[in-house]
């Protein structure tokens, strides 16, 4: 009778866990010319345009995938979901990984009508790599091009906020270096995806690579126009971090904190043990969305 009731609560738990996910409404939708460019999404009952959350996966750039499924409890908060692909450094070094993200988030303004939601509440979210992404886009100027053939690349690609787990704010080897430790640069993040061969290559010969680091670096891009970010972090390794995972330090967040508070833009930054902001992520998210 025991061993029944265990099996039956274990099948319950399964089940109940299986309920959990949801199939997005629409499926491996192409937003660009490469294989991929895809995203899922997933469309909530509204009787008004809905705000839209869209998830970026992590993976340094170098891999991860798409959620092929969401979290239900996600899909009760008053807004639609997206999550989206985009090409690995593997594939086509930076910047393509963020002028996809870019890309994607133009495309699904094409779709707002379709899909209903609002345009105008897109916001976006990831962790490490994808978090990465996300600022950027929170931060970059608008790559809306109105003069393109391409309808998509005509709309605008500006995000309303940003929340970020465990984000690289910056892939500028030698600030990270003097502010986190050298175990933080040693990830194939910071040097692979721009094309070096090794981070001694990155840094001997920054003049090579200082462009593109930059450019595809959140922090390089705030300005007073910018969009509320929601950023957070696990307890941090001491500084300087000689081993272990530098790569998701909250020093990351602090750098970036400290740029926004110099031009007086909202940085939300939540560190394990350390620094509690004044709302949560959902409040966050409410507060973006709903005010």
């Amino acid at each position: 009778m025991k061993t029944f009731l265990y099996f039956s609560f274990s099948l319950f738990l399964a089940f109940s866990v299986l309920a959990q996910k949801v199939d997005p409404t629409y499926k491996q939708v192409s937003y660009g010319p490469h294989e991929d460019m895809t995203l899922n999404f997933w469309k909530i009952e509204s009787q008004n345009p809905a705000p839209l959350l869209v998830h970026i996966h992590g993976g340094g750039w170098l891999g991860g995938k798409k959620h092929e499924k969401a979290n239900a409890n996600e899909l009760k908060h008053g807004y639609s979901f997206a999550s989206i692909d985009y090409r690995l450094a593997g594939v086509e070094l930076l910047p393509a990984a963020v002028h996809d993200a870019a890309r994607a988030i133009q495309f699904l303004r094409t779709k707002a009508s379709d899909w209903n939601f609002d345009p105008n509440r897109i916001a976006v979210t990831g962790g490490s790599a994808g978090a990465a992404s996300s600022l950027w886009l929170a931060y970059h100027d608008d790559l809306a091009d109105p003069q393109s053939k391409d309808s998509v690349l005509r709309q605008s690609s500006r995000v309303c906020g940003a929340v970020a787990m465990g984000g690289q704010t910056t892939l500028d080897p030698f600030l990270l270096e003097k502010k986190i430790g050298p175990a933080c640069v040693q990830h194939g993040m910071i040097w692979k995806t721009v094309g070096a061969k090794s981070i001694e290559d990155l840094m001997d010969n920054w003049g090579k690579y200082k462009a593109l680091s930059l450019e595809c670096s959140p922090i390089t891009h705030v300005s007073k126009d910018d969009p509320p970010v929601f950023l957070s972090y696990g307890k941090p390794d001491p500084v300087p971090v000689i081993m272990g995972d530098g790569i998701h330090h909250a020093g990351f967040g602090r750098l970036l904190k400290e740029k926004c508070e110099s031009v007086a833009i909202h940085c939300h930054l939540q560190v394990k043990e350390h620094e509690t902001p004044s709302l949560t992520r959902a409040q966050f998210l409410q507060e973006l969305f709903f005010k």
